[in-house]
């Protein structure tokens, strides 16, 4: 062959390469379009990516201090969330707490609990990789007698051996159940033990007393924390959807982020900034503001969200794995009753529940406190951090049967202490928990209109 014949064959070589280039770079998204894409996916993937942080902590990595248990194993805590626990921003510090991180991929889990009397109220909720609250186990949801429950993965179709009280479908292959139990007072938690000694997770297979089916494939999970989900965001979503079949109403936004262009930083870090600007504005303006309060819905299965990307990275904000109205709701609030911010460092604050005023519930209810900055319990020197109902009787009344709350930094003096929640010497974030709602008048529900609001908190003089 001649010279001749290498030069044509490089020449169109090089033509076929440049036509690829220019293809390639007409089918890339211009930094505006790339800057929406990151804004969309990162509102999208936001509660999934912050799931995943927290499955990463309890349930993989073992060095971390706030490792449970591997996964398919219940780990039961014989103490509330302090101000140690940092993991999971605004935690309840109400109701010890057992938990189990399931991998469903190779067979289903069966949760089975034990009879728990009927003055003590627990839950648990189920919470998949969407952050759906896909079922309930509990007081409110299936009653307090003994029972088996059957939790599967997106595509399971085996048979339901008998004994199974329920079924309970998750929509990703890693999901969670998050065990509530009631504890009366510090003296109580023996007694909270017993009932947490009575929750079992196992493998279907082990249920049944079977050989257990082949186990999953391996799978190397990213590390992930505060500083690498702002540089990986992206990578960490990407990983996570693999686990999580895409409904009909995701497949518009994850077709829009297999074009983002990893190349574009800047683009992609504004739509980022976009993005998180979207939804703190969004847990500004929850629900409806009642003295001062925001009073709304909270967490919720897929039809509840029915694609609403904006209001489930809201909620994983304001308190990720929050339960749905039904269950419990959350008023909230970081402004007194006349809109102005909650601050420790200057104002001590008052929260009157008349007489006859307190929040209707059938289980508890409760008011914890939070440093606004983190949304995390502060350290107080009474190691308080909250005042819930079953603390009525160690607290004291006015002569008209008022209960006083005394919100500030430092104590309101001895004869008052019995009344005070400890706030942070700054920003505060407040909320109140009213478990198992009721439904008849007076009530909270339906979120935004019932009948009986959470009275204001007021600036003392």
């Amino acid at each position: 062959m001649d010279m001749n014949f290498y030069r044509c064959l490089i020449k169109a070589i090089l033509l076929l390469t440049t036509a690829l280039l220019s293809l390639v770079a007409m089918s890339a998204p211009s930094p505006a379009a790339t800057q929406q894409i990151a804004e969309e996916g990162y509102i999208y993937g936001f509660p999934i990516v912050m799931n995943y942080a927290v499955m990463y902590d309890y349930a993989i990595d073992r060095h971390s201090d706030q490792f449970k248990a591997p996964f398919n194993v219940i780990k039961s805590m014989p103490r509330v969330y302090t101000y140690k626990d940092t993991s999971v921003i605004t935690p309840n510090s109400d109701t010890p707490y057992s938990f189990v991180s399931m991998d469903l991929r190779a067979e289903p889990m069966v949760l089975s609990v034990p009879k728990v009397e009927k003055s003590r109220y627990y839950s648990v909720m189920l919470c998949d990789g969407n952050t759906y609250n896909f079922g309930y186990i509990g007081s409110r949801a299936t009653g307090t007698e003994a029972g088996n429950y059957l939790v599967v993965g997106p595509n399971w179709h085996g048979q339901v051996p008998p004994g199974i009280n329920k079924v309970f479908r998750s929509s990703t292959w890693f999901a969670a159940a998050a065990y509530r139990t009631q504890l009366f007072n510090p003296q109580d938690m023996p007694n909270v033990i017993k009932v947490q000694a009575g929750y079992k997770a196992q493998p279907l297979s082990a249920y049944l007393k079977q050989p257990a089916p082949p186990a999953a494939a391996d799978i190397e999970f990213p590390k992930i924390n505060k500083k690498l989900i702002k540089k990986n965001f992206f990578e960490y979503l990407h990983f996570v959807l693999q686990f999580a079949p895409a409904d009909k109403n995701e497949i518009a936004i994850r077709e829009k982020l297999k074009k983002l262009s990893s190349t574009d930083k800047s683009a992609i870090l504004l739509g980022m900034q976009a993005g998180q600007a979207k939804i703190n504005k969004s847990v500004e303006n929850a629900g409806t503001r009642i003295n001062g309060w925001r009073v709304g819905g909270a967490g919720g299965d897929r039809d509840y969200y029915d694609g609403n990307w904006l209001l489930r990275a809201g909620v994983a904000q304001a308190g990720i794995y929050a339960n749905d109205a039904v269950e419990a709701m959350y008023p909230f609030t970081r402004t007194d009753g006349n809109g102005k911010p909650l601050d420790g460092s200057k104002y001590s604050y008052t929260l009157t529940f008349a007489d006859g005023q307190f929040p209707p519930v059938n289980a508890f209810w409760s008011i914890t406190m939070y440093d606004a900055k983190t949304q995390l319990l502060i350290k107080n020197p009474i190691n308080r951090y909250l005042i819930n109902s079953p603390m009525l009787s160690n607290m004291k009344l006015d002569a008209k049967g008022n209960l006083i709350i005394y919100i500030q930094h430092t104590s309101p003096g001895k004869d008052k202490e019995s009344n005070w929640l400890p706030a942070p010497n700054g920003a505060m974030y407040i909320v109140m928990r009213l478990y198992w709602p009721k439904k008849t008048p007076p009530s909270i529900l339906p979120p935004g209109k019932g009948t009986w609001n959470p009275p204001p908190i007021v600036r003392s003089n």
